[in-house]
């Protein structure tokens, strides 16, 4: 989203609006070509995202973290993100340079996170040995640098479209991000069980990590760093005077000392408590598959649960291949359905997304078949997609241009703090259940069915007649 010329010279307003067709709320209609060019660079973030929920618990395990502790690990990620999410968006709402607005903070972010992503599956191969206490932190440190520097790279994204993007193509905007994202993601996912079968080596000693995993690991810094240029060279923001102007937002509003985080946090709509709450429970569930869903499958499948063995190491590529069926399943549903809802139907889609990833959640559990989970995965995928897609759009119906980077890094939250609540919890839960993998991704599909229940609680900004679906 790098500006060609100055930010604030007429030639580049010219071409901003050349990008348009109509107006439609103040915002332009933007071409389709447009909207490709801002979204499709999720593909490479969203590479380094599947790649750590995919592979992480396979990697601890690897290394030696114990099975009952791995809540630990897990709770860095989501940490990083209520840190850095509400900051950038919050400083890239004030930054306006040549650059642009927010692809400075990408274009920092982008080449920290593909270095992060090389070092991550090398945690074991640094001769600290196996479940040493080195091992285990040289892998939560550089985790949360992973996490950090990719979600420098993600905001830019998410506000790019509230800065541009109108009312009634913002589903089709959010849809197809949240599309190409999970394209990424089935790149990303497969690669360890391609390299595996093309015979790069899927066993590695005692404590390291497979080289096909490490080298998914490295296509994917490098297709992370790829993608993200081709968004900055080909999407133009808007400059100060014509961003405001699309968003209605005064002169004198424009100078008034940007308000704390704090401050809006107290003065948010409505919209960002109620579906905050919603997914206080669905990105809870989502914790535990990424935490157990490796341990789980080579347990259910091939009824083994000790790291070291080349059932386990199966096990991890094929959850791999479950995540990719989650991503292909999730592209379709997304270019099928989501991305022809109207506004009035997002509360209703919502909740039958939930619905499907519960039920997908708990199929789980009483699969022994390696195909067969493949249609329980479908779902899962399906209800990651449509509850990413709807709650950012249920939300951001609420947002009128001003602070609405700082609002959807604190939205974020929403998204951080079950994680991190869901780790924490394990302590309690796991051992609780029997120290089952499987029986966690049960419990994690009963918490995506009261995620469900409480869509009830949204009131749409758009349409009170979806309060009562």
């Amino acid at each position: 989203m790098i500006a060609k010329e100055q930010i604030g010279k007429a030639a580049n307003t010219a071409s901003a609006q050349s990008e348009t067709k109509t107006q439609h709320k103040g915002l332009p209609t933007l071409k389709l070509s447009t909207i490709f060019a801002m979204t499709f660079g999720f593909f490479g973030v969203n590479m380094a995202f599947s790649l750590q929920s995919s592979q992480m618990g396979r990697i601890f395990q690897t290394i030696g973290a114990d099975p009952t502790k791995l809540g630990f690990f897990f709770i860095l990620p989501p940490l990083a993100g209520m840190v850095v999410q509400p900051l950038i968006g919050k400083y890239s709402d004030q930054t306006w340079n040549r650059f642009g607005r927010r692809m400075p903070y990408l274009m920092i972010g982008a080449p920290i996170a593909a270095l992060v992503m090389i070092l991550l599956p090398n945690a074991g191969s640094f001769g600290f040995g196996y479940a040493s206490l080195a091992a285990l932190m040289f892998g939560a440190i550089t985790i949360l640098f992973m996490d950090l520097s990719s979600n420098v790279c993600m905001q830019p994204f998410k506000m790019i479209i509230g800065d541009m993007v109108n009312e009634s193509q913002k589903d089709k905007a959010w849809s197809w991000q949240q599309s190409f994202s999970n394209l990424g993601g089935v790149l990303a996912t497969i690669f360890p069980f391609l390299l595996t079968w093309i015979g790069v080596s899927n066993v590695a000693p005692k404590g390291e990590v497979p080289l096909s995993v490490k080298m998914a690991f490295y296509i994917g810094a490098g297709v992370l760093l790829l993608t993200s240029l081709y968004t900055i060279w080909s999407v133009k923001e808007y400059d100060p005077m014509t961003y405001a102007r699309y968003h209605g937002i005064p002169e004198d509003k424009k100078k008034e000392k940007q308000p704390s985080l704090w401050h809006l946090v107290k003065t948010a709509p409505r919209s960002f408590w109620e579906v905050s709450f919603v997914q206080l429970f669905d990105w809870f569930a989502f914790q535990y598959i990424w935490t157990y869903g490796t341990g789980a499958i080579a347990k259910n499948v091939w009824n083994t649960s000790n790291p070291a063995s080349a059932g386990y190491q199966a096990a991890g590529n094929w959850f791999g291949i479950l995540t990719c069926v989650e991503s292909l399943a999730a592209v379709i549903w997304g270019f099928m359905v989501l991305s022809h809802t109207k506004p009035t139907q997002r509360k209703f889609w919502f909740r039958i997304g939930l619905i499907m990833g519960g039920a997908g959640m708990v199929w789980v559990f009483f699969v022994h078949s390696q195909m067969l989970l493949i249609v329980p995965f479908a779902l899962i995928g399906i209800s990651y997609l449509t509850m990413q897609t709807e709650a950012l759009s249920l939300f951001t119906e609420s947002l009128h241009g001003e602070n609405e980077g700082a609002y959807l890094g604190l939205f974020n939250c929403g998204i951080c703090l079950p994680q991190i609540i869901a780790s924490v919890a394990s302590f309690a839960i796991f051992p609780l259940i029997g120290k089952s993998m499987p029986g966690m991704i049960v419990i994690a599909g009963i918490m995506m069915f009261i995620g469900a229940l409480a869509v009830s609680v949204i009131h749409p900004a758009y349409s009170a007649k979806t309060a009562t679906k």
